[in-house]
């Protein structure tokens, strides 16, 4: 064989390789979940459309520009559309492989948020970090890396190990603990909550024992009364769910305000772009109070018609789940499942007054890049699920 053809054996076995990875990497098997992809796209056009009414003189009199943070979400949708369409390609058995370094990745952020100069304080609380001119959350990328490493974790493991205390349950509980820590030292103990309850629902889906599962839950009453007890203003959210109105100028002011637009909405509403409440009386009114502006607008048929939306989203992720075509299929929609309508019903539960106000956002709908662009991007992996799935 001549150097010649040696040179193009080598480059020839070099090409169809790297055609072989590329192909594994993007492999499908069929379409994508239309129905899947057309609700979210509708709660996304619905939250932007929200946004810019919600937040006109919020963003007016902060910013001096009445449609800044709409254009501020808009750029996260931009984002996290680009994230969906790649991420729905992409075979979602790649993230089995590089879950740990995603995880340790997210975990790495979550320590330079508490780093002073790095971590931008807001509020109380420092959650964020600056990149030039834009503000990154990292506690909403731990949520879908915690997806896809316990997902990872729990397939590797299987049910006989899951099952067992000290192959399982206290391994878990380790990783669990130790992400909760990071987010409580930011503090938030809203999204520490949301993540536990993520995790928790994999785990279950999993196979793993009701009494672990009871055990933890008791030990996070104990810690959630501990917390409420250490800081003032947790339990004055708490006292104010108790007694609304105790405190209407102080700690209740926000759940006044709140049920004031949702009561002033009344059946039809006050109309798209009308809400008094948004002037400068109901806080965060483009954050998590945004359900009450869409209330008072739209009245009770556009929060029921919201709802009924978000159930119908639940749906389709239990319908793609149950078809997956392997557990770790099955344990990713599971948890992204949980976390975008677990995220919905705690919002729409706070500000109708069914719990203590936490701070979590109305998925898809509130005002965050971050959260925008995990979320989109959690959909282009289930949407990659769903090609996958057993017809």
């Amino acid at each position: 064989m001549t150097k010649h053809n040696r040179y193009h054996r080598r480059v020839g076995t070099k090409k169809r390789r790297h055609a072989k990875i590329k192909a594994g990497i993007f492999a499908s098997h069929g379409e994508p979940d239309r129905l899947l992809f057309g609700v979210v796209i509708l709660l996304v056009v619905f939250g932007l459309m929200m946004i810019a009414s919600a937040g006109i003189v919020y963003g007016d009199t902060r910013f001096g520009d009445p449609y800044y943070f709409f254009k501020q979400q808009v750029l996260g949708v931009v984002i996290g559309m680009i994230g969906l369409f790649v991420l729905q390609r992409v075979d979602y058995h790649v993230f089995r492989r590089w879950s740990f370094l995603i995880f340790v990745g997210t975990l790495f952020l979550l320590v330079l948020v508490l780093i002073p100069g790095i971590g931008v304080d807001a509020y109380g609380a420092s959650r964020w970090i600056a990149i030039g001119p834009l503000t990154v959350q990292p506690a909403e990328a731990v949520k879908l890396a915690m997806i896809l490493y316990i997902s990872a974790w729990c397939a590797g493991k299987g049910v006989a190990k899951i099952r067992d205390v000290h192959e399982g349950f206290i391994p878990f509980l380790m990783i669990v603990g130790g992400v909760s820590f990071l987010i409580l030292m930011q503090p938030d103990v809203g999204t520490m909550g949301m993540i536990v309850l993520i995790v928790m629902s994999i785990f279950f889906v999993a196979g793993a024992r009701i009494s672990h599962l009871l055990a933890m839950l008791g030990g996070g009453f104990i810690l959630l009364v501990a917390l409420i007890k250490a800081a003032p203003y947790r339990l004055a959210r708490f006292t104010t769910f108790l007694h609304p109105d105790s405190d209407p100028q102080g700690a209740g002011y926000q759940i006044k305000q709140a049920l004031i637009a949702l009561g002033s909405g009344g059946v039809f509403g006050v109309g798209l772009g009308h809400s008094r409440q948004k002037a400068l009386y109901l806080p965060e009114p483009v954050g998590d109070s945004i359900y009450a502006i869409i209330g008072e607008e739209l009245g009770l048929i556009g929060a029921v018609v919201l709802l009924l939306v978000f159930l119908f989203l639940l749906w389709r992720l239990i319908r793609i789940a149950q078809r997956a075509p392997d557990l770790f299929g099955r344990l990713i929609v599971g948890g992204v499942s949980v976390w975008i309508i677990g995220q919905a019903l705690m919002n729409i539960a706070a500000i109708t007054g069914l719990m203590p106000l936490t701070g979590i956002p109305l998925s898809f709908i509130s005002y965050g890049g971050t959260s925008i662009v995990f979320l989109l991007v959690a959909i282009g992996i289930v949407l990659n699920v769903s090609r996958q799935a057993r017809r």
